[in-house]
């Protein structure tokens, strides 16, 4: 029988410990890799056709937006990951100080052109940052195993 050697006082919970920071670090690694995800396909639902400023959108009610000047899909992004009491957050979405080069005056930012497609202007939606976040959310599982694959944990 081969004898088990005797861990001196404070090793296994340092290796725990190591352990578990390794763990955090790749959670936030993974919902990094999430974000991004999030962010390339909000670029591909916010853009279902094109047309010039003032003239009729070729986009359908219920689907993604046509691009106009392509200052929403310029405006797409991430904030900073950050701890929380869950663990990691961040925010996908437009971004503020971006507005289009039309409009005169009254140049609407593209966060808020943004929220206007998504929730509707009028009853009409062209909803774009849930579909990519629907879309993003069914390779999650995917990019999390991604982060946390990697060797080297303790």
């Amino acid at each position: 029988m081969m004898a088990v050697p005797e861990l001196e006082p404070g090793v296994l919970r340092a290796a725990l410990e190591r352990i578990a920071e390794a763990g955090v670090q790749r959670a936030r690694a993974g919902l990094e890799l999430l974000a991004v995800e999030v962010e390339d396909q909000a670029r591909i639902t916010a853009h279902n056709g094109e047309h010039s400023y003032g003239t009729p959108t070729p986009a359908r009610p219920g689907e993604g937006p046509a691009k106009i000047s392509g200052t929403l899909l310029d405006s797409i992004g991430h904030n900073e990951i950050a701890p929380s009491p869950e663990g990691w957050s961040t925010k996908v979405g437009p971004r503020t100080g971006y507005t289009p080069p039309y409009g005169g005056r009254r140049r609407t930012p593209a966060h808020m052109y943004g929220y206007y497609l998504e929730t509707g202007d009028h009853g009409i939606t062209y909803p774009w940052l849930k579909p990519a976040a629907d879309t993003a959310a069914k390779s999650a599982a995917l990019l999390f195993a991604k982060a946390f694959n990697e060797t080297d944990w303790a």
